[in-house]
């Protein structure tokens, strides 16, 4: 049976993933600007943002094509991470990422 892809959600997890990622490196290059976010909060949002990759994932060819959209649509380096995390051999968790290479990347391809 092929498997059901509803598009509607796979850009909610495009678009939550490229919300975070922005919220979690604005916070890790500002960390003092919002002090509410202790490590307890900062875990939960990596959870979600992690959370939100495996959905684009699991979606196969659709995640990797509503994020190319969403992308063409607001080219900004939350959008363009989540396109790099969907290609063969990203890291699986942000954990696994090397920040300084990711902020490097961003820039240089950004729009």
């Amino acid at each position: 049976m092929p498997k059901v892809v509803l598009r509607e959600i796979v850009r909610q997890h495009a678009e939550m993933a490229a919300f975070l990622w922005t919220v979690y490196d604005h916070h890790l290059l500002n960390p003092d600007e919002n002090p509410d976010m202790d490590e307890e909060r900062l875990a939960r949002l990596v959870e979600r943002l992690d959370a939100h990759i495996d959905g684009l994932r699991i979606a196969g060819e659709v995640g990797r094509e509503v994020s190319e959209a969403l992308y063409a649509e607001y080219p900004e380096a939350g959008e363009m991470f989540v396109l790099r995390m969907l290609v063969d051999g990203a890291p699986k968790r942000i954990a696994e990422l090397d920040l300084a290479n990711v902020r490097a990347y961003l820039s240089q391809n950004g729009r």
